[in-house]
């Protein structure tokens, strides 16, 4: 059984509400200064504080909490986030101050820190950072799998808005979204315009051709991101579609790409420090299949470490890999003669398809059911 995860002060005293005992939850900073008394009553074993603010001394303080069992972790001084947050972030949280400029938001305020010497501290505080919004994470995709599959879609960072590939992908996510949540990196070029699909499901195909003409007049971040981003907050406040059944997507950016700044139309965002975890959490989680569009070194890693997976996976347990345009993956990049050959005389081989454009790729997905689950 999962232990309570407290991640409220509401929701605290709700479930304390006449209870003797929180043996084992899990409470996420929360300011208890003012339960004093409460925690002074309440059996305490097992239960961990992560960044909870106590009080100083006296029953239900921080020593006595401690003594009676509890398991405290102190919040961490001088870091630009919180290292115990309870929830995924969302674009509003990470873009928060961009009418002042990018610099000054969250987002960059926090990848400037993350550029900073690695002291142990530091260290320290983005591993409590990347385990919570792990934790997060593995809420977020619990209650999405009650409701229907995660599809991947991976692709390059370079696609520009207006383009015939970024369109393409639009549709795309559009189209998945209408069957599947829509996993993408959360970042801009192809994953924006999965994102920017699956936000748009609802609507009809002059309000997609509409909102990309709109974003069109920022083309890409390179040159200004609080402007490219800005655009896309215009398209979302006229399409308010986020929080429908069909408009929730997720997207999974990192730090480590700093400077690809993560799009605004993903309704949930899990941001990590580490690369390599975000890569692993990306691609395990997208049991239903991932779709690669075409794109650079990103994309090929996500292709071969998903590939790897598939290759020592029990028959029941691989997932649909399609790959998106066969010139580009044959002759450009070709990373699909390959992946053939590694497949060949495995289960994973008739879960393997390598197609020419984003309208071929939902039948493949729907064709074994969202994959397994």
């Amino acid at each position: 059984m999962r232990p309570a995860e407290i991640e409220t002060l509401e929701e605290f005293d709700r479930r304390t509400a006449g209870r003797t005992s929180i043996q084992g939850w899990h409470l996420q900073s929360l300011d208890l200064r003012g339960r004093a008394d409460l925690l002074a009553r309440l059996d305490l074993g097992r239960a961990v504080f992560l960044g909870c603010r106590l009080a100083a001394s006296g029953p239900g303080g921080e020593d006595d909490v401690r003594r009676r069992g509890g398991l405290v972790f102190p919040t961490v001084p001088d870091v630009p986030f919180n290292p115990y947050r309870g929830s995924l972030y969302s674009a509003d949280e990470l873009y928060a101050d961009l009418a002042t400029g990018y610099a000054g938001t969250p987002d960059a305020t926090v990848y400037a820190w993350s550029q900073t010497p690695r002291t142990l501290e530091k260290r320290l505080a983005e591993a409590l950072h990347d385990h919570a919004v792990d934790d997060a994470l593995e809420e977020f995709v619990r209650l999405q799998r009650r409701r229907r599959p995660l599809v991947g879609v991976m692709g390059g960072h370079a696609a520009l808005r207006g383009d015939e590939v970024y369109h393409r992908a639009t549709l795309l996510g559009r189209q998945l979204s209408r069957h599947f949540t829509v996993v993408t990196g959360g970042g801009p070029g192809a994953m924006e315009a999965a994102n920017l699909g699956a936000w748009l499901a609802a609507e009809d195909d002059s309000v997609l051709d509409e909102a990309e003409r709109h974003l069109a007049a920022v083309p890409s971040f390179a040159e200004d991101v609080a402007a490219w981003a800005l655009r896309a907050f215009e398209v979302r406040e006229r399409w308010p579609t986020a929080g429908t059944s069909l408009g929730t997507s997720l997207g999974i950016p990192t730090w480590f790409y700093g400077h690809e700044p993560p799009n605004v139309f993903a309704t949930s965002i899990a941001k990590y420090f580490r690369n390599a975890l975000r890569e692993d959490e990306l691609l395990r989680i997208c049991e239903a299949g991932i779709v690669f569009l075409p794109g650079a070194a990103g994309t090929v890693q996500e292709i071969f470490q998903d590939a790897c997976g598939n290759f020592y996976a029990q028959p029941d347990r691989v997932s649909p890999m399609v790959l998106v345009g066969r010139d580009y993956w044959t002759r450009r990049l070709p990373a699909w003669p390959l992946l053939q050959s590694l497949a060949r005389g495995r289960a994973f081989d008739a879960r393997l398809h390598l197609v020419d454009g984003p309208e071929e790729v939902l039948p493949l997905l729907l064709e074994v059911g969202g994959g397994p689950g």
